[in-house]
């Protein structure tokens, strides 16, 4: 993957299993056990994962720059 990326964070205790993220990028969310998992915690950039990040109810998921540190997701 090289040294970029973006790096995606679930909380738990935010997450409240709306699965809005799951169904905008599934192939980086998953609900398990009622709750969002990303399915790998460093990814390459994408664009449904800002968006699920920004789309999510609770505000669970972030989103940030490998390189930088800055918070991609949700708009900070």
């Amino acid at each position: 993957m090289g040294e970029n990326g973006w790096r995606v964070r679930v909380d738990g205790s935010l997450c409240i299993g709306a699965g809005i993220c799951a169904s905008t990028a599934p192939s980086h969310f998953a609900l398990d056990d009622g709750l969002s998992q990303p399915l790998a915690e460093r990814i390459q950039p994408d664009e449904a994962v800002r968006d699920a990040a920004d789309s999510c109810p609770m505000e669970a998921i972030t989103v940030f720059d490998v390189v930088t540190g800055v918070q991609v997701a949700p708009e900070p």
